[in-house]
């Protein structure tokens, strides 16, 4: 059921001003994190431990970026329930803008308890998170058209209804913001089809790639990988004809990621890396510049494209290249790292680095958060995340261009 009509409006009690930063349409979250102490046996308790931590896709992403230096609009959906009051205290003592948030009595906010192995990878999952699907609507979206348009970018997940998706990719398109999809799961991947058009960048592993080719092919042609292959290069074969159907389907950038054999960055040609992102300049915070000016001096720009010949980018194949992950010998779980590999490369991009260099920070910002036990790390390193970047920028190596064929 609809709210009334004085709760269907963006708050109007906060001033009025221009975004300053990245639009984040998707899901707000409470987790609740099971982590037994021993190996869990079926039909029985064991002992562990039980926490709350704030979680979603979207919201994740949001907090990463904020940390990064690039001022977070949050578009999503709470109730006034324990768990939205829990969500919301982050949100305010962080002092971020609540004027997105779509907030009432008759939402339930979103929940997913995840039960995790003893390595930390999570062994079972249950989500209530229907309250995203119902509560962000169109209707709702629309009404922040004007902070989409002074936007450097909007970020949706697809926890959005397929109507809410195109909602929000047409109003981007309309002002010429570039799109960033997260696929957020197997499954929601596939409401890619209604919105490739509009994408720029998109962030899906091996099993949501072949899910989005094979929603986007409109046939099951595309089976789930060998994924213990022992290169990238073998790797990247098995799934090359994937992604060159999301390429085909309109999509600017696709973003592979691999887990530990790091990711694959593909584009086609003609289309320059360092250029692709905000069309608009981005109010950088002091952190951004910070970000921008160290990523930039220890992250030469000119380092790969010399590599991808940009003489040749006039052809329309696909250009391809291996970023490495930062390996760590602290892991302390898992969640949390897509969002922030996600959230740590938008929040470059805002920031001006190339799509190169903000890949990079993306995986260091994904290193640390294996580190943390919560979501996204209390605060982030700029030196690690530096040195990080680093080498993970310094170890890229192309895997396709043209001339390979």
């Amino acid at each position: 059921m609809d709210r009334p009509k004085s709760q269907m409006v963006a708050n109007k009690g906060e001033k009025e001003k221009e975004s300053e930063g990245v639009i984040i349409i998707g899901g707000m979250v409470l987790d609740i994190q099971a982590t037994p102490s021993t190996s869990p046996n079926p039909r029985t308790t064991v002992p562990g431990k039980m926490r709350y931590a704030e979680g979603g896709v979207a919201r994740n992403i949001a907090e990463c970026v904020s940390k990064l230096g690039t001022k977070p609009f949050m578009i999503s959906a709470l109730g006034l329930d324990m768990s939205g009051n829990l969500l919301l205290e982050y949100w305010k003592s962080a002092g971020l803008s609540m004027k997105g948030i779509r907030i009432g009595h008759e939402i339930e906010t979103p929940v997913v308890c995840d039960i995790f192995d003893t390595d930390g990878e999570i062994a079972a999952a249950v989500a209530s998170v229907e309250s995203v699907e119902r509560f962000v609507t169109p209707k709702w979206i629309v009404q922040f058209k004007s902070d989409i348009a002074s936007a450097p970018m909007v970020m949706v997940d697809a926890n959005l209804s397929s109507a809410a998706l195109e909602a929000s990719c047409q109003l981007a398109a309309e002002v010429g913001t570039p799109v960033w999809f997260e696929p957020v799961s197997v499954a929601k991947s596939k409401r890619v089809v209604s919105v490739a058009k509009y994408i720029t960048f998109t962030s899906p592993n091996e099993d949501e790639l072949i899910a989005m080719a094979n929603a986007l092919s409109f046939k099951h042609a595309f089976t789930p990988i060998q994924k213990d292959s022992s290169t990238i290069e073998s790797l990247f074969q098995q799934l090359k004809p994937a992604i060159w159907i999301l390429l085909e389907k309109g999509i600017k950038v696709v973003v592979v990621t691999l887990g530990s054999k790091g990711v694959l960055l593909c584009s086609k040609g003609g289309l320059d890396f360092q250029h692709i992102g905000p069309n608009r300049n981005n109010k950088s915070h002091d952190i951004g510049k910070k970000l921008h000016k160290t990523i930039s001096q220890v992250c030469p720009s000119d380092r790969l494209f010399s590599a991808l010949r940009l003489e040749e980018r006039s052809s329309n194949s696909p250009y391809v290249v291996n970023f490495p992950a930062v390996l760590s010998n602290s892991v302390k779980r898992l969640t949390g790292a897509g969002d922030c590999l996600v959230g740590g490369s938008i929040a470059s991009i805002c920031a001006g680095l190339d799509v190169m260099q903000s890949i990079a920070v993306g995986i260091a910002a994904a290193k640390a958060t294996v580190e943390a036990e919560t979501n996204v790390p209390a605060k982030f390193s700029l030196e690690q995340i530096a040195a990080d970047a680093r080498s993970v920028y310094m170890a890229a190596k192309v895997v396709f261009v043209p001339s390979m064929l």
